[in-house]
């Protein structure tokens, strides 16, 4: 049997908490291995309990004694740089457009509204797929993020970007790790370059990436068609 996936989850809200035990302990693909209430717990958490995907909500008091909210941006890169094998799922019930935006750009792999009941239902899978590398957002949230961008904004990807797209598409088994190692940057970098393609391309995965950019002709087109017969 395949390791589980190892879940931590940051969140004040316990009835939220026992809802997310309630769908995954059970899971024959993910573990939680802990949950904490307060944002300044979560590095030392992390320390304890290694982890391969972090739940997160975004308006967590900082501490017991600061109930400000933690520096949700400043935190996920620098998570990131410290564990560039971790992967950050966003779930909270602010829906404000930059909040979002900025949350994906920083490097978390998904960002799902509270509301989306859909989505949270099947959590043991949408956690799978970003683990594998994938990015989930809920339907409201992608509106959110692509609201005001035009087609041909949204398909225009940065050089880096399409550097990366073009690196999958010739090795598509590479981890990010290898990608990372081939491009000389972080693991972390490249991962905010995946998930800032996926957002501009309408996308959810590498393979759904490489696809749609290839169909733009953005990267190396697919071959033409030769008729039977040639």
């Amino acid at each position: 049997m395949s390791k589980k996936i190892r879940v931590t989850i940051l969140d004040d809200h316990q009835t939220i908490v026992d809802g997310y035990h309630h769908r995954l302990d059970n899971s024959p693909l993910v573990e939680i291995v802990t949950t904490i209430a307060y944002g300044d717990e979560l590095e030392e958490t992390l320390k304890r309990h290694p982890t391969d995907v972090l739940l997160l909500d975004v308006g967590v008091p900082t501490s017991a004694a600061n109930p400000n909210s933690y520096p949700i941006l400043h935190l996920i890169p620098s998570l990131l740089q410290k564990y560039p094998d971790l992967t950050i799922l966003v779930i909270s019930m602010h829906a404000d457009r930059n909040l979002i935006r900025g949350v994906m750009e920083a490097g978390a792999s998904g960002y799902i509204l509270k509301e989306d009941q859909t989505t949270l239902k099947d959590l043991e899978n949408v956690i799978a797929s970003v683990n594998s590398g994938g990015i989930h957002l809920s339907r409201r949230a992608n509106d959110a993020v692509l609201h005001g961008i035009s087609e041909k904004e949204g398909t225009l990807l940065a050089k880096r970007q399409l550097e990366v797209l073009s690196l999958c598409l010739s090795y598509p088994d590479s981890s990010t790790a290898d990608l990372a190692r081939l491009m000389s940057i972080s693991n972390s970098t490249v991962r905010n370059l995946l998930s800032g393609a996926y957002l501009k391309l309408g996308v959810h995965n590498r393979i759904a990436a490489v696809t749609k950019a290839r169909q733009l002709g953005l990267i190396t087109p697919e071959p033409p068609t030769i008729p039977a017969g040639r």
